[in-house]
């Protein structure tokens, strides 16, 4: 299971929100790119990059900052955030970006979604961003009906490998995982889920890769220091690329 430090971006700085809610933010680094050298040099072989503006705005923000960590770090990245044009997506590959994640657009133009994995294959990624198992839209602040496995299974038939599942009542509290919708999600749709929301502890990593995971995003446990990077990674890790 591959681990992916997270690396939220809002107003250029790394921060950490608690549930979605923008109200609840707390600053971490001012300079993003720290936070990437820190996860990099603890052993991270992936990054989770979301830039934050640009899931509201719905549009690509805060490009110097995503520029800045690939120029700090020698590992994957893979980024979310405002990308709903095919030339979002172009511009990311171009600055290095390794896998990009699609979120809004997903549900406003599926077409798109198949023009890209048709392009880019498995380098692409969708975020299921779900309260009470209904995605939410544009960095979480609308909410819609459907249903984040329904639309799993729909995309999962259009080639789409690799998914990312975040409980968004969970993100940000250390509260644990929702491992009944994670194992739901595994079950029902055959991609790589990776497991995003309410991991605090080395048992909550261990419990989404019993789930199947076969990635978990951390986030506020590694800021907050109640999860070690060097010993997380050197439990779970593993570090092929194609995960």
């Amino acid at each position: 299971m591959i681990l992916y430090p997270a690396i939220d971006i809002r107003g250029g700085r790394c921060v950490r929100l608690i549930e979605g809610n923008f109200d609840r933010e707390t600053s971490y680094d001012s300079d993003p790119s720290s936070a990437a050298r820190r996860w990099v040099e603890a052993g991270a072989a992936w990054l989770h990059v979301v830039v934050l503006d640009g899931a509201v705005d719905g549009r690509p923000i805060n490009r110097e900052a995503v520029v800045q960590i690939r120029a700090s770090v020698q590992v994957s990245i893979q980024l979310g955030g405002g990308l709903r044009r095919l030339t979002d997506l172009e511009e990311a590959f171009d600055v290095g970006v390794d896998r990009v994640i699609l979120g809004t657009i997903v549900l406003r133009d599926p077409e798109l979604v198949s023009s890209a994995v048709a392009r880019w294959g498995d380098r692409i990624a969708v975020a299921l961003d779900a309260r009470d198992g209904r995605l939410a839209t544009d960095g979480w602040l609308g909410q819609t009906d459907t249903g984040a496995v329904e639309v799993a299974q729909r995309l999962a038939e259009k080639r789409v490998r690799h998914f990312v599942y975040t409980d968004i009542r969970r993100d940000g509290t250390l509260s644990g995982p929702n491992l009944d919708a994670l194992d739901e999600l595994i079950e029902k749709v055959d991609a790589d889920v990776i497991a995003s929301g309410g991991i605090a502890s080395l048992g909550d990593i261990k419990a989404v890769a019993a789930a199947g995971a076969t990635g978990a995003i951390v986030g506020r446990a590694l800021y907050d220091g109640r999860i070690d990077l060097g010993e997380a990674l050197a439990l779970f890790q593993r570090t092929e690329a194609s995960c």
